[in-house]
């Protein structure tokens, strides 16, 4: 096996690894003593262990997993799949670890340490190339499937779980735990997509083939070239594309107040770009 391809396993594990602890030490220490639910599968094995107290929650978050890697067979790459089967393993043992309960008394302080703790632990295991199993299966199925966000989607399976919830718990446990859950999915968002996120950038210019040229040269960035006409003073003119890192944005905009501070320029955020270079499509 060559060297890289170990330092690849090896870097991928270390990840799930790391955010299966954190995810981990927030259902041990704070979810499960607070009596509160969680997200995604793990929260359905923690309601069912409240149900029935009969199996540890690790395993039952194993038996869960089952029919999600069925259907994570037939429409997710291999690569991922292998990895999320380790990865879910590896959770499922540490779920079964004790843990202390976390010295935060206070019902909010704990929704919101334990959101950040699973927010941040999720989006580290997805910046591997699998996942601990769950809802990430199914999340990274919707995302290449319909564009879906990975965290809409762990949003939306948590308030029908909620809505179950309220069968069993108080409503004040219920609010909490929604607390937490809106925590814990604005957290892998920013954490899975963060400073990768991209921005297309359109400009309009009486100087556009300066600035794209700029743009080629000095950003390394493509441009492309767009034949419009004002609508009002029917005048042509040339419209530029591209799209830029969130890095390179504050240096893209000086340049075209180097070039013409009287340009037009429109950013706009995206979900997705594909393209060598440029893009920044999840690895699954």
């Amino acid at each position: 096996m060559r060297p890289h391809t170990v330092w690849n396993i090896l870097w991928n594990l270390t990840l799930i690894t790391a955010g299966s602890v954190l995810c981990a030490v927030a259902i041990n220490g704070i979810l499960i003593p607070q009596q509160f639910l969680a997200g995604g599968i793990g929260g359905l094995a923690i309601f069912i262990y409240y149900l029935a107290p009969v199996l540890p929650v690790g395993v039952l978050y194993f038996l869960l997993n089952i029919p999600l890697f069925v259907l994570g067979w037939v429409y997710v790459g291999r690569r991922f799949f292998i990895y999320s089967l380790v990865g879910m393993t590896i959770f499922s043992v540490l779920v079964l670890v004790p843990v202390p309960t976390l010295p935060v008394k206070d019902p909010m302080l704990s929704a919101l340490a334990a959101g950040i703790l699973s927010g941040i632990g999720s989006g580290i295991i997805l910046k591997s190339v699998g996942s601990a199993g769950g809802l990430d299966i199914l999340s990274v199925i919707l995302l290449k499937r319909a564009s879906i966000r990975v965290g809409t989607t762990v949003m939306g399976f948590n308030v029908a779980l909620l809505l179950a919830g309220l069968f069993r718990l108080n409503v004040e446990i219920i609010l909490y735990t929604m607390v937490y859950m809106f925590v814990t999915s604005q957290l892998i968002n920013l954490v899975v997509t963060g400073l990768n996120q991209r921005k297309m950038v359109m400009v309009v210019s009486r100087s556009s083939e300066a600035i794209a040229q700029e743009i080629m040269q000095s950003l390394q960035r493509g441009v492309t070239i767009v034949d419009g006409e004002g609508g009002f003073t029917g005048q042509r003119l040339r419209i530029l594309y591209s799209v830029v890192t969130f890095q390179e944005l504050s240096r893209f905009k000086e340049m075209i107040r180097h070039h013409d501070p009287a340009a037009f320029m429109v950013v706009t955020e995206t979900l997705e770009v594909m393209g060598k270079g440029i893009g920044n499509q999840p690895h699954w």
